[in-house]
């Protein structure tokens, strides 16, 4: 059975606002909730995305009561018949406050074809280790979730096939199912639908190597999604596991080398920390590359080495050994220089450490010879740039 299938999309009828409808992925934004209340207010009570997710910004009040009223509006939705479906893929064309255009697809892949854990191979793989205490909150939204909304980005290594961007070239032919300005200075999207997938899924699959898909946004979630398939499978039979929705998760197909796939770092802020922590890593780091770290008011230049998939390894265990002898220290993970320097100016006792930016060329290659790269290793472009959840699919 090939890696991609063609599922049925829900998209919202067509009455709803769209521009309220779509809003950006929950892991965004997790230490600025400014911009979630701001949107919030924007949104306010009509039909949207915004009432089917929970924010990472809010994850850890009342879990509970949220992940249960997200489950119920999705209940809702569905009995009022807010959704419509469509069998096929999704041409998806983005563009941003950074780049002109982003192509996509968006269709399903299989589960069973998918590994995260170190160790396990797959025909798609994770990029980055996922944290296993980060996975069982989304495991708690997901498992009792009539329906799953995307923000997982998907590479394809497609290099001289160009599969969307031939798809792209012949987009007049399809139907446009959607053209709308998106939210919080989020860009434009449009999205055109394709109905006879066959032919792509072959050219997908004639692809010659055997690691052609990588995950390279929503490690987390997507791990989520197949620890609640694998949870769900125990009890079905062969025939149900095979027609069964679980087992398939709709994501946002993206080619390496699409011009508008930008390879952002993903910074660091430590709360609760003061400028012992900056004379560790000027201790344990060396080599030809130079990294800034933010303090108060200060700007400090250290030196690191000059590859990045080795200066993020090395700054990462640092840390992580630092978070594990200090559990008063909190860490997160920010995009944009601006926001870092922003959230170091407006915390005490905090530390932002900005991260080289890794190549495109280098990424493949170094997952199928060494696995996953560190949490957090890069970002598909800046927050503003990254997926809304638009589409959606039934899991149960």
């Amino acid at each position: 059975m090939s890696v991609v299938v063609t599922p049925k999309i829900l998209l919202p009828i067509e009455s709803i606002n769209k521009e309220k409808w779509a809003v950006i992925a929950c892991d965004q934004f997790t230490s600025e909730p400014e911009y979630w209340d701001k949107l919030k207010s924007y949104v306010d009570n009509v039909p949207s995305t915004y009432h089917l997710i929970l924010p990472e910004a809010y994850l850890d009040s009342e879990m509970k009561h949220k992940i249960s009223r997200v489950n119920d509006n999705m209940d809702l939705y569905l009995k009022n018949s807010l959704f419509e479906e469509h069998e096929g893929f999704i041409l998806v064309e983005r563009k941003t406050p950074f780049v002109e255009r982003r192509l996509g697809l968006v269709l399903a892949i299989d589960l069973e074809a998918y590994e995260y854990e170190p160790g396990k191979k797959g025909k798609i793989a994770a990029t980055e280790k996922t944290v296993p205490e980060r996975i069982p909150p989304r495991v708690q939204i997901r498992e009792n979730a009539p329906i799953e909304l995307p923000h997982v980005l998907v590479l394809l290594d497609d290099q001289g096939k160009e599969i969307i961007t031939k798809l792209y070239k012949n987009r007049k032919s399809y139907k446009k199912l959607y053209d709308f300005k998106l939210n919080m200075n989020g860009g434009y999207i449009k999205g055109y639908e394709i109905k006879d997938t066959k032919p792509i899924i072959d050219e997908i699959e004639k692809l010659p190597n055997d690691l052609n898909l990588i995950v390279g946004d929503g490690n987390h979630s997507l791990a989520s999604a197949k620890v609640c398939w694998e949870n769900i499978k125990k009890n079905l039979s062969d025939v149900e596991m095979l027609n069964h929705p679980a087992r398939y998760a709709l994501v946002e197909l993206i080619s390496l080398y699409d011009e508008g796939l930008t390879f952002e770092p993903i910074h660091r802020v430590l709360f609760n920390v003061d400028l012992s922590l900056v004379r560790i890593l000027e201790n344990r780091l060396q080599g030809n590359g130079k990294l800034d770290v933010f303090y108060n008011d200060q700007t400090i230049t250290i030196d690191v080495p000059e590859n990045p998939f080795i200066a993020i390894k090395e700054i990462q265990e640092i840390l992580d050994e630092y978070l594990e002898k200090n559990k008063f220290v909190e860490i997160d993970f920010v995009h944009g220089i601006d926001s870092l320097r922003k959230i170091v100016k407006n915390n005490n006792d905090c530390v932002g450490i900005t991260m080289p930016a890794l190549e495109r060329e280098k990424l493949l290659p170094y997952i199928r010879e060494n696995g996953v790269l560190p949490r957090k290793s890069f970002s598909l472009g800046e927050a503003e740039e990254k997926r809304y959840y638009l589409e959606g699919k039934k899991i149960l």
